[in-house]
């Protein structure tokens, strides 16, 4: 959707036509509108009228519209209370200019109008405009459930855009809103540089309370960010984007591409016009202006193979490859569809211009990009506990502190984790109060004097909890987790009573569907997620979210990652916000732990590790294939290269057990007895300290020693039993260096390490708030009357 100004004719005239009228008529109307007023305040808006007209009298013009638009005032070069304040001359002049606006007397610029601060403009405005559908809007906006500031927000927009337009509400359009963000943003800019705030966009509020008055037609956008959004281009578009200048290449292009497409979506698709068309044939036309057809000379082509070793900017381009074997794809292509449609692609075979020779060495660059990513494994695994437990410290400390807080009244002092805060409600937080709005809980920092939104600090440290808790324990690409719904829960139920719980994975980059179970500490994310979107007694809401690789919009759905924007709503987080949140965390780090310094967590850099630590535990690389959604084991390979002899061991003992015990007579379905063998198998898993975590069908390979072994998930409960096993050890520890067993004080000090780690992993789990989820009951049958 382009924006557009909207247009009204006639233009609106609640006072009549007072373009050219006197001073004295204007000043008069400043004085007799607004009758709520004191006479006072109504003869100061009166005496401010008159000077700004006769401040207009100056400038030439046959109107005030003309002399507006003449003077400094109305260009936005100046403010109004540079032209005379209360202090200087007596008379305050910006409530004149206020008064212009109201009266409809000139219409100004964005710019102008951005220019002044204009207090108590909506309701004067309102009030002055005797527009009935104005008024209901008003209504209709102080009826959402939005807080105050957003309301009176979203009426200062309309009020705005009605202003500098020259319209009515009922000639508003959607094109005209997002004319209006734009002008907004950059008036802000122009008088605000370099601030963040000034690059927003204003008007999302407007925009859905006018959609849902049906103010407008059934196909426009729910939101404004979805009619900002272009959306998927065409293949027209997609080529003609980088100026091919052979229309003759260019209509083959865009077969060739309408050719493809079947069988690929968007996203490979306008990669591949990206490598084909910006990459290849327009590098070759700036190099050889006279090309015609696809027949390249040698030395053309090796000009064209110098260009794309560099990046625009200058460095080094990964993914030169990539271009290579797009451009021999496309003759090879080419040369193929000829065979069946001569008649159309004939015409256009030519040699490849690839030679034989071009890949030599894929093979071992391939490799070298395998080995960094290992290498990338290597250095972040041992920081990952580090990250993980200042995420959840800080979180817990927020979520700590932000209860003390909500229990502290006005001005009062308490102490937490050493640190003195005073509970703060400010003067416009009482006046919100009052009016029945939420404020947020601000504490004061007694001991550095900072005052500290708690309640914001809260909500980013939990997000920033979720985020690499999900990641972690699910091993989830990026999309995945934001796609991730309030529907992507499931359960299986035992017959003996146990709920397992899954997590059903959307298709993402292979395009299928996968389930996973969630561990303990999985579904604690999880479900303190759906917790905090239902802590208000509401269910998760609604929300569309936008694909930024294929440009669609999906339908409305409960996403467990989103969070309330403002006037705009709910919104999904899009994989850029995670990056940033994790990076932020990073960076808090690297202050305190040089580790972290110049080193950058991506989301799959907790996939990659999350690979790595299952192969290694003992899980077969196929599971852990199907767990990861990858198609090839060979990916999952790729993965684990970190500890690739210990891949390579367990899948061919995997392999081997396999061929020796599953002979092809024994695939068919499942007995009575195998599958009570199999539900018992989750029975024999139970052991004295909690629960043995191995796959199906496989024995205890640590010889039971629980202690040491990694797939020990150890129950909270028992904590009081691991200090006596360590007193046991300390003990035994004590008569071994009186005998003089070394061998032996080794191996009880190596149990002593794991049981420590166990005990403090235990602990840390068990301080997390529990999550109840309010499931209900089985309804009893009602008794027959």
């Amino acid at each position: 959707m382009k924006p557009q100004p909207a247009i009204s004719d006639p233009p609106p005239r609640p006072h009549g036509e007072l373009s050219s009228v006197s001073i004295n008529h204007i000043s008069k109307l400043a004085f007799d509108v607004w009758e709520d007023a004191s006479t006072v305040t109504r003869h100061q808006r009166a005496q401010a009228t008159r000077g700004i007209l006769q401040y207009l009298s100056t400038h030439p013009g046959q109107t005030w519209q003309e002399r507006w638009d003449a003077s400094p005032l109305g260009k936005g070069l100046i403010k109004a209370n540079s032209l005379g304040a209360r202090r200087t001359t007596g008379l305050a002049i910006t409530p004149g200019v206020r008064t212009l606006f109201c009266l409809r007397v000139v219409q100004p610029t964005m710019l102008a109008f951005r220019q002044n601060q204009l207090n108590n403009f909506t309701p004067l405005f309102v009030s002055a405009q005797n527009d009935p559908l104005l008024v209901t809007f008003e209504e209709h906006i102080a009826a959402q459930e939005l807080r105050l500031k957003h309301q009176r927000e979203a009426v200062l927009d309309m009020c705005t855009l009605l202003t500098y337009q020259g319209v009515a509400l009922a000639d508003v359009t959607p094109a005209s809103i997002l004319q209006y963000a734009h002008d907004n943003r950059l008036a802000r800019c122009r008088l605000q540089p370099g601030q963040p705030a000034s690059n927003r966009l204003f008007g999302h509020g407007m925009w859905t309370a006018l959609i849902a008055m049906g103010r407008f037609p059934p196909s426009t956008p729910t939101t404004m960010r979805a009619a900002m959004m272009r959306g998927q281009r065409t293949i027209e578009e997609l080529v003609d984007q980088y100026g091919v200048r052979d229309q003759a290449v260019r209509g083959l292009l865009i077969d060739y591409f309408g050719r493809r497409r079947a069988d690929l979506d968007y996203s490979s698709l306008k990669q591949l016009a990206i490598l084909l068309v910006k990459h290849f044939w327009v590098r070759i036309e700036q190099l050889n202006p006279g090309q015609q057809g696809l027949r390249i000379a040698p030395d053309l082509y090796t000009r064209w193979r110098e260009t794309i070793r560099l990046k625009d900017d200058g460095t080094h381009r990964m993914g030169q490859d990539d271009i290579v074997i797009s451009v021999r794809s496309f003759y090879y292509d080419l040369h193929t569809w000829a065979a069946d449609e001569p008649e159309r692609w004939g015409a256009w075979v030519a040699p490849c211009p690839v030679p034989p020779g071009e890949f030599h060495g894929l093979g071992v660059r391939r490799r070298k990009g395998t080995e960094r990513s290992a290498d990338r494994t290597r250095q972040r695994q041992p920081l990952l506990p580090v990250l993980v437990e200042h995420v959840e410290s800080r979180y817990d400390q927020a979520r700590l502190l932000l209860e003390h807080a909500d229990h502290a009244a006005d001005g009062e002092e308490f102490t937490h984790a050493g640190t003195a805060y005073r509970r703060v409600i400010s003067e416009s937080d009482q006046k919100l109060l009052r009016h029945g709005d939420a404020v947020p809980t601000r504490v004061l920092n007694l001991d550095t004097g900072e005052l500290v939104n708690i309640e914001a600090d809260e909500e980013a440290a939990f997000w920033d909890w979720s985020a690499v808790e999900t990641l972690r324990h699910s091993g989830v690409r990026i999309e995945e987790m934001c796609e991730l719904t309030h529907l992507s829960i499931r359960q299986y139920q035992r017959a003996n009573g146990e709920v397992i719980a899954l997590l059903v994975i959307a298709p993402s980059k292979t395009d299928r569907e996968r389930v996973i179970p969630m561990s303990a500490e999985l579904f604690h994310v999880i479900a303190s997620i759906i917790r905090r979107h239902g802590r208000r007694g509401r269910p998760i809401p609604l929300v569309s979210r936008y694909d930024p690789h294929d440009k669609l919009w999906s339908a409305p759905m409960p996403f467990l990652f989103q969070r309330q924007n403002g006037a705009i709503g709910s919104k999904i987080f899009n994989p850029g916000t995670i990056q940033k949140m994790i990076s932020r965390r990073c960076e808090d780090l690297a202050e305190t732990h040089p580790g972290f310094r110049g080193l950058k967590f991506t989301p799959h850099d907790f996939r990659r590790i999350f690979a790595t630590e299952l192969v290694n535990s003992g899980l077969p690389i196929h599971i852990g294939a199907a767990l990861l959604g990858h198609l090839s084991i060979q990916t999952t390979r790729g993965y684990v290269a970190v500890f690739d002899e210990d891949v390579i061991r367990h899948y061919q003992a995997h392999l081997h057990q396999r061929r020796q015990v599953r002979p092809s007579e024994e695939y068919r379905d499942a007995t009575e007895q195998e599958w009570t063998e199999f539900q018992e198998h989750f029975d024999r898993r139970k052991v004295e300290l909690g629960s043995c975590g191995r796959p199906y069908g496989t024995p205890c390979q640590h010889e039971h020693a629980c202690i040491r072994c990694p797939m020990l998930h150890v129950n909270p409960k028992m904590l009081a039993r691991l200090t006596e096993l360590e007193a046991d050890l300390l003990h035994r520890r004590a008569q071994a260096e009186a005998e003089g067993w070394i061998g032996e004080i080794e191996g009880i000090d190596l149990t002593l390490t794991f049981l420590r780690a166990k005990r403090d992993e235990t602990r840390r789990r068990a301080q997390r708030p529990s999550v109840h989820l309010g499931i209900p009951t089985r309804r009893r049958p009602k008794e027959a009357e």
